[in-house]
């Protein structure tokens, strides 16, 4: 078939109402590739946790770090996607990005402490930030339009499988190799993404004329940082006393305000903070806010209790963590159709009750509690979260104009992440706070704890400290429970809630990439 043939019957495939075209498909693939790496890494590490606490003989409030970290990183980096699309391109800081993350994985793999550990995962984290927003418009653009449902199926695939294969690939790594292969394992498939995206991705027009806020971003990173960094370290010291917290908790506040004041003038602010004058959008973050916490919070608690208390090997424990991932997944789809009939205001609220339930069996756990009640348990969690999450996602976008959808988009975004961050930041002190209260005198060092099963008046006390973990979570679902009934009722008829989303992706994808030319 001549070259001329060949692009005709490309055409052809692509027209309206036809399935995606090839060379949709070998993006697809690419791009694919690259998300579900980033997404797994947010949960593959969840069951590591106890094994790196172990191997590096350090406490909570360190290594939540691995956790917290990477988190951050995505954070920080999702507001500099759009720039650097337009900046360099899209094919460059795709690759890029990759180059970071693939980067960040070996040298994950090889760190010899927990500090050093907690470096790397942050540059991981800087690559995985990337790789999805340009991953998406790069999809997006190439597709065009008319493909979007489908499009948005094929990014929705890792969304939904991360929860539910991120937690039970890293138990079957860690249990029958070790640790360090939960990052390794993102290197081969990182060179096959990068190949493809060398040979498959169009070089791009670059558009100088967008401007970075460099001033917000050097207020934004250090002041998210040293916010989470101060939380952690109460647990270290006791306490809101200690000088290293004061003074780290009160640069954190003097930066943010300056971001805040900085944002409110900025022509092209990193995040337009003027949205959060729309009611509506407020009242929709500050649920994403509070369901980001609660969520990396307890996935944080969950996979340590399983491994420290019930002696469980990491593999058990991400089978353990499985329920909430199918609840979540087998819901999804109900939970939009429900908000399209009833509207946010009443099917959210019912999400966090849902939710709130699932998280309060957790509270009264023992050392011997049944697994089949906690399993139960952790399956409501996620028809609660499914029955939350992307209702309220979706209800953030509700009467905004088509120019500001990417920035909301972009401002939800990093709400969550870093509502996961000080969710982890605050649950691992509040865990620490508590073993050191059950064993007086003894620092909640994770390093100690064997794999084996503890004795059980031990077991007990640990579990006892779990409970009180768990209470917070649980407090966290109930105060999401108050804003969520104040967001808006039921759509007009003409749109749905999985149509108002596409759109809103759509909007912001095409919003990034309207500079690049077919």
């Amino acid at each position: 078939m001549s070259t001329a043939e060949r692009e005709a019957a490309e055409t052809a495939s692509a027209a309206p109402g036809s399935g995606l075209s090839p060379e949709v498909r070998r993006v697809s693939v690419v791009v694919v590739l690259g998300t579900i790496m980033a997404i797994l890494d947010t949960t593959i590490v969840a069951v590591a946790l106890a094994t790196l606490a172990r191997d590096f003989h350090t406490n909570i409030s360190t290594i939540q770090w691995v956790t917290t970290g990477y988190l951050l990183a995505l954070a920080v980096v999702i507001p500099l996607s759009g720039w650097s699309v337009h900046r360099f391109g899209a094919k460059p800081v795709y690759i890029g990005s990759l180059v970071l993350f693939i980067a960040g994985s070996a040298l994950c793999g090889l760190a010899w402490s927990a500090t050093v550990l907690i470096v790397f995962r942050v540059l991981q984290g800087i690559g995985g930030g990337m790789i999805m927003p340009v991953g998406q418009t790069i999809m997006v653009r190439t597709a065009g339009p008319d493909k979007m449902n489908k499009v948005m199926a094929l990014i929705g695939v890792p969304t939904l499988l991360g929860p539910i294969l991120g937690p039970v690939i890293g138990g079957l790594i860690i249990s029958n190799v070790s640790w360090r292969w939960i990052f390794f394992v993102n290197v081969p498939i990182g060179i096959v993404a990068l190949l493809l995206a060398f040979r498959f991705l169009k070089t791009t027009p670059r558009d100088r004329t967008h401007r970075l806020d460099v001033v917000g971003f050097l207020l934004l990173a250090p002041g998210l940082a040293l916010l989470v960094y101060g939380l952690s370290e109460v647990g270290t010291h006791g306490g809101f006393g200690s000088g290293s917290v004061q003074l780290s908790l009160a640069a954190a506040v003097v930066l943010i305000i300056g971001f805040v004041l900085r944002s409110m003038r900025a022509p092209e602010p990193l995040i337009d903070l003027r949205l959060f004058k729309r009611f509506n959008f407020s009242m929709a973050t500050t649920c994403i806010f509070l369901i980001g916490a609660t969520l990396y919070g307890t996935m944080f608690l969950l996979p340590l209790y399983y491994q420290i208390v019930r002696g469980e090997s990491p593999l058990v424990a991400g089978l353990l963590m499985a329920p909430q991932g199918i609840g979540a997944a087998l819901v999804m789809r109900p939970s939009a159709q429900l908000a399209d009939r009833y509207g946010t205001r009443k099917t959210v609220p019912i999400g966090m009750v849902v939710l709130a339930l699932g998280t309060l069996a957790y509270t009264q756990v023992t050392a011997t509690t049944p697994y089949g009640f906690l399993a139960v348990a952790l399956f409501v969690r996620g028809i609660g979260l499914g029955f939350a999450m992307m209702p309220v996602f979706a209800a953030a976008y509700r009467g905004l104009s088509h120019e500001e959808v990417p920035r909301a988009s972009t401002a939800t975004n990093i709400i969550r992440q870093v509502g996961g961050s000080i969710g982890v930041a605050v649950f691992a002190v509040v865990l620490q706070t508590s073993i050191t209260h059950q064993f007086p005198g003894r620092g909640a060092t994770l390093g100690t704890a064997q794999a084996h099963p503890l004795p059980l008046f031990v077991a007990e006390r640990l579990a006892a400290a779990f409970s009180t973990s768990f209470w917070w979570s649980f407090g966290v679902c109930a105060i999401a429970a108050l804003p969520a009934v104040l967001l808006p009722g039921p759509l007009d008829p003409s749109q749905s809630t999985w149509q108002e989303l596409e759109e809103a992706e759509a909007a912001n994808f095409e919003d990034v990439a309207e500079v690049i030319p077919e």
